[in-house]
């Protein structure tokens, strides 16, 4: 590899890396704003009543502000499915340098150990607060059995762990079936380069394939959760799509692909820019349209609403990546910490948003200063104690060491590397 070649890799490494910092601060921010969405009902929800509807909402405020729903809105269409893309894209030379073997016990010590504990541990925990909004008995005690009563245990945010951790599985086992063949992955990772257009169209093609039939038959918003393993029963295929399609993409080198500083993607950036909100604004009004009463939309107007989430979510995501790859390749020291502490910061940071929301509960301030003031904390509190635990070494090897190079992984990819 040539100077300019390596000053490349580094470049769009960096990119992808620097996204790190921004994605955990955007996942913070979201839990840090739930409260004060003007779409809550005036009420906190029922501990102890189906569907639990506090596992998403634990705290319900008084005060609201329109701007969240929107911004929470944005997030929803693309964040974990943007999440699936960057751990796919670590995958295959991880897989190529320490075999299908060596790469799942990693992918096990590093996501499955820490979802054990956090939901084990930290979720009761976590979600006490939710029982205090309803609660007649606030003992301790009482909330034990309240909890033990349920026909579930609540994982919070960390469904992304175990559902990652199938992905990988799922990886590994495509990485032994295709011993001789494997170069056809790299192939398909130079073509997507070579040919963006159509490599793109397919991945829309495939979007709309993924998740438009189970968005029909489940409804775009039921959860499933079997004991502490929850996910969403419209996109377990369009999550599965993003993964393999971050695969696909990194397995000839980030530098090389289609995320290359130079590439098609990056040149493109305006487009991307344009096309994000257009098709954003599209799903928020069909959704607006069909949400509070989909018994009564026609199915063309359901499959219409399916398909510009697809669309939606597509667009923001390449939105997000082009945007990276052609401005986000200045290293910053600031950065280089936040970046280093993201996956700490992603286990630890919901019961600490959930407690200081709760204890913001009598103060008579606006939902923007108590948003503001719970992201803050939360930002903190879970970056200085992600700091800490990587000072005791078990827990560095599974939260990750600090790194000189540049080519990190996604927060809460759990470390694909």
């Amino acid at each position: 590899m040539t100077d300019r070649q390596s000053r490349a890799a580094a470049r769009s490494s960096l990119a992808i890396d620097n996204l790190r910092a921004v994605v955990i601060l955007l996942v913070l921010a979201f839990h840090s704003v739930l409260p004060y969405l003007s779409s809550l009902p005036r009420n906190p929800f029922p501990f102890d009543s189906p569907p639990f509807f506090w596992r998403s909402f634990p705290i319900v405020d008084s005060v609201r502000w329109l701007g969240f729903d929107l911004f929470c809105a944005w997030l929803d269409v693309f964040l974990m499915s943007f999440f699936f893309l960057l751990s796919g894209l670590f995958a295959w030379p991880s897989l190529s340098r320490k075999g299908a073997r060596a790469f799942l016990l990693d992918r096990a010590r590093r996501l499955g150990v820490p979802f054990a504990i956090v939901v084990l541990l930290l979720m009761p925990l976590s979600h006490y607060p939710a029982y205090l909004q309803t609660a007649t008995d606030p003992g301790i005690a009482a909330f034990w059995r309240h909890w033990l009563a349920l026909p579930l245990w609540p994982s919070g945010p960390m469904w992304f762990l175990w559902l990652l951790l199938v992905g990988d599985a799922a990886a590994a086992g495509l990485y032994q079936l295709m011993a001789g063949h494997r170069d056809a992955v790299v192939r398909l990772s130079l073509y997507a380069r070579e040919h963006p257009a159509k490599f793109l169209a397919g991945f829309v093609v495939a979007g709309l394939l993924a998740y438009i039939p189970l968005a029909l038959v489940f409804g775009p918003w039921a959860w499933m959760q079997p004991g502490p393993f929850s996910f969403q029963l419209s996109r377990p295929l369009h999550y599965a799509l993003y993964f393999f399609a971050g695969v696909a993409i990194g397995a000839c080198g980030i530098e090389r692909g289609l995320i290359a500083p130079g590439g098609a993607l990056a040149r493109r950036w305006a487009w991307w820019l344009l096309a994000a909100p257009l098709l954003f604004a599209a799903w928020l009004g069909l959704t607006a349209a069909t949400m509070d009463h989909p018994e009564a939309a026609s199915l063309a107007l359901l499959a219409l609403d399916a398909l510009s989430f697809a669309l939606a979510c597509f667009t923001s995501c390449f939105f997000a990546l082009a945007v990276a790859v052609r401005f986000a390749r200045t290293r910053w020291t600031l950065l280089d910490s936040l970046k280093a502490n993201a996956y700490g910061m992603y286990l630890i940071h919901y019961g600490v948003v959930v407690w200081l929301q709760y204890a913001l509960l009598g103060i008579a301030w606006p939902a923007i200063p108590k948003a503001a003031m719970v992201f803050a904390g939360a930002v903190l509190v879970s970056w200085s104690a992600s700091a800490g635990l990587r000072r005791v070494r078990p827990i560095a090897e599974i939260l990750g060491a600090a790194r000189d190079a540049p080519a990190q992984l996604p927060p809460a990819a759990g470390l694909a590397d």
